[in-house]
């Protein structure tokens, strides 16, 4: 770790005392073991939940990161009673000589400024386009299209011939690279449109739900630069995003105590576009906030 001699804070800092950021720490600590209780409960048990252990195995993270907690860019830490905060044991953060701690944008930018680039670029890209509310989740009903063994230990709703029925009475809108590839091989011809990961800038809308939960994928690769709140808002709405995504879905979610979102009904298309609405809005929101996470390092604020 390089310390840095600064008898002033930077220009557009805020310095956080001992008491302010050591109560901002405990209070996301108890926000994000509250998300994860359930998932270390039952991976204690050997047990798994499709629905809320999902966003742990795709988006493979440990609820020790969760908890973990950044100020942002911008901000020092003031030194306490113990010496300095615990970032100064972290990856990409930098101590000054009065003990106050703060992140080393400089040596964060060395590493991950193509990362940065890129989940600009996209995130931009995706909040300056409509929602495409039309395709109904079938991503998931064409992930088990003419298939006998599902990802989930789960029983179709329709049962296998009413899923693949369904399939085959609907067009198949899948815009998400990350949903797309794993359609079956008989479903994959079927969209109208191919992803790839090149394209996926070019096609990536805050209609899709697979999109607004990669939101928290995306504040994972930011790392520090995402404040702590950000992290865990991402996370929550994801999660949220999921019930919905398997609600939708040919599984049969009753066993979780879910009311299924029948999307082939009228009144379940009706019913998941309302949701598909809400959630690009709100994860529209969510892009602001961490467009402006990546504008704070760039422009040194």
């Amino acid at each position: 770790m390089t310390a840095h001699a600064q008898e002033a804070p930077a220009r557009g800092s805020v310095v956080l005392t001992h008491d302010a950021w050591g109560a901002a720490a405990r209070a996301h600590a108890e926000r994000a073991d509250a998300f994860t209780a359930g998932h270390r409960e039952r991976r204690a048990r050997g047990e798994r939940h499709a629905i809320e252990d999902f966003l742990f195995e795709y988006y493979p993270t440990k609820p020790s990161i969760l908890r973990r907690w950044h100020p942002g860019p911008g901000a020092v830490l003031a030194t306490g009673p113990d010496g300095p905060a615990p970032h100064a044991q972290w990856r990409w953060y930098t101590t000054d000589d009065d003990g106050s701690v703060r992140l080393d944008v400089a040596a964060f930018l060395a590493e991950r400024a193509g990362t940065v680039g890129y989940v600009v670029g996209l995130l931009g890209a995706t909040a300056a386009r409509p929602a495409a509310t039309g395709c109904f989740g079938l991503h998931e009903w064409a992930m088990v299209y003419r298939e006998d063994e599902h990802r989930h230990p789960l029983p179709l709703r329709l049962g296998g011939a009413g899923t693949d029925a369904v399939v085959e009475a609907h067009r198949i809108r899948c815009t998400h690279v990350d949903a797309f590839r794993f359609f079956t091989p008989e479903a994959g011809p079927l969209n109208t449109l191919q992803p790839t990961r090149e394209t996926q800038p070019a096609l990536e809308q805050p209609g899709c739900l697979h999109a607004n939960m990669d939101l928290y994928k995306w504040a994972l690769k930011l790392g520090p630069l995402v404040p702590g709140d950000l992290l865990l808002d991402c996370f929550a709405l994801a999660r949220e995003i999921r019930t919905t995504d398997m609600q939708a879905s040919p599984y049969d979610v009753s066993a979780y105590g879910l009311e299924p979102v029948a999307i082939e009904t009228s009144h379940g298309k009706a019913e998941y576009v309302r949701r598909q609405r809400d959630f690009a809005a709100r994860s529209n929101g969510l892009r602001a906030r961490l467009l402006d996470a990546c504008s704070r390092v760039s422009t040194g604020a």
